[in-house]
């Protein structure tokens, strides 16, 4: 098959396959192996600091000399005020009991501790260091930043889970959108944390590719030729590839977690927001039980910097009980081989 287009030509790849940033799961490994296999690959950056994401962006520069996304979180800071003050604080007493009953021990951060950072500090670190690719979730960012990436030429990827989330982002002249589905694991994509858009993959494509001219990244339930070939009916160019990675050898997940992935059936999945305070398809677990729904789960980024600790822990103790393990609703696909080689099978197959 002839895989030559618009998002190939532009991102400079041999294959329209993108590996998901996957913060959490992915490594530079990962993203040098998705290089090697003619894809793109991504740096999974999350809301690290400016300093951190230029650390990490330079390592992997001096491992591979192909072009990669970094990925970055752009969602709005929550407002601080006396009432996130004490439902931190209140959510932080039931965790330490519930650790403390469940035999963990863990240290959890004082409000006070807690250092977010704006994100328009992470794109300037993404410029100084010279980064060709920019993609990012959880929101929209503003037309000062977009400014600033397109004086440097660097390709700006959004990412949307509705057509008005899109169509927002074609507005803001991003230069391709990654359409995520319902289907996708990991952490919602959408522009807002609660009442979230949860429209299914094949769905939302053919709306998005009806309405937007951008060209079309698909995430979300991609796992052999025939989902392949089904995105690319409904307009998707290009192709992002997450939970087929997840047991992959460059993964960062331990033996435990990737046993757990393997034996998870279809019920054990499900949307969770008590991990991070932001949506997130991943497998039900003890602590999903005990939190999820409850009134101990704090807004974005502030659930996930209070549960960080407990969830560093549990991944020590190979306790996947206590641990996030996000996957998408295509099951059965997990390899434990090279990333290069899962995408090489995945392109040949098709």
């Amino acid at each position: 098959m002839n895989w030559n287009n618009q998002i190939t030509e532009l991102l400079q790849i041999k294959y329209p396959f993108i590996q998901a940033p996957m913060l959490g799961v992915s490594t530079p490994e990962m993203l040098v192996a998705a290089g090697e296999a003619g894809c793109l690959g991504s740096l999974a950056l999350g809301d690290l600091d400016a300093e951190t994401c230029l650390k990490n962006i330079h390592q992997v520069q001096q491992m591979t000399d192909r072009s990669f996304a970094a990925n970055i979180f752009v969602h709005q800071l929550p407002k601080v005020n006396d009432e996130l003050k004490f439902h931190y604080e209140k959510t932080k007493l039931f965790l330490e009991n519930f650790a403390k009953n469940q035999n963990l021990e863990v240290e959890f951060p004082d409000f006070e501790s807690i250092k977010l950072h704006p994100y328009q500090e992470q794109i300037n670190a993404i410029i100084d260091a010279k980064a060709k690719i920019f993609s990012f979730t959880f929101g929209n960012i503003d037309a000062e930043s977009i400014e600033k990436l397109k004086s440097k030429n660097i390709n700006i990827i959004g990412t949307c889970t509705s057509l008005h989330e899109a169509l927002e982002l074609e507005k803001n002249d991003v230069d391709l959108i990654c359409v995520q589905g319902l289907e996708a694991g990991g952490h919602r994509g959408s522009f807002v944390d609660e009442n979230i858009p949860k429209i299914g993959g094949l769905s939302l494509l053919n709306s998005v590719f009806e309405k937007v001219k951008k060209p079309i990244i698909y995430a979300g339930g991609l796992c052999n030729s025939q989902t392949i070939l089904a995105a690319k009916t409904l307009g998707a160019q290009a192709f992002q590839i997450g939970s087929m990675l997840l047991c992959s050898e460059e993964s960062q997940l331990n033996l435990a977690e990737k046993q757990k992935l393997k034996s998870a059936s279809e019920q054990d999945i499900m949307l969770i927001k008590s991990f991070s305070g932001r949506y997130a398809r991943g497998l039900q677990n003890t602590f999903t039980d005990a939190f999820e729904n409850s009134e101990y789960v704090l807004p974005y980024p502030y659930q996930n910097k209070l549960t960080a600790n407990l969830r560093k822990v549990a991944k020590s103790q190979s306790n996947v009980n206590f641990s996030n393990i996000w996957t998408g609703q295509s099951i059965g696909h997990f390899s434990e081989k090279s990333t290069k080689d899962i995408l090489q099978n995945l392109i040949k197959s098709i």
